[in-house]
């Protein structure tokens, strides 16, 4: 799975894949990976992107268009 969503919320604050990598506390290439899908992302990182974003993991996952969260 492409996880295209992680890359355009990314691009949409003006972060680059390093700047993502501090954020999530992993390599620059190791987000590269995941956002090409060549990585399945662990669930504790799902999260904490959600959380970065403020959006739900569903919308990340592609399950839902819906970027709230539950309250």
């Amino acid at each position: 799975m492409i996880y295209k969503r992680i890359r355009d919320l990314r691009e949409d604050r003006d972060l680059t894949q390093r700047e993502m990598g501090i954020v999530l506390s992993c390599s620059q290439r190791v987000y590269s990976n995941y956002e090409r899908g060549e990585l399945d992302i662990p669930t504790e990182i799902l999260i904490k992107l959600a959380d970065f974003h403020q959006v739900s993991v569903d919308y990340i996952l592609e399950r839902t268009d819906k970027k709230e969260t539950l309250k």
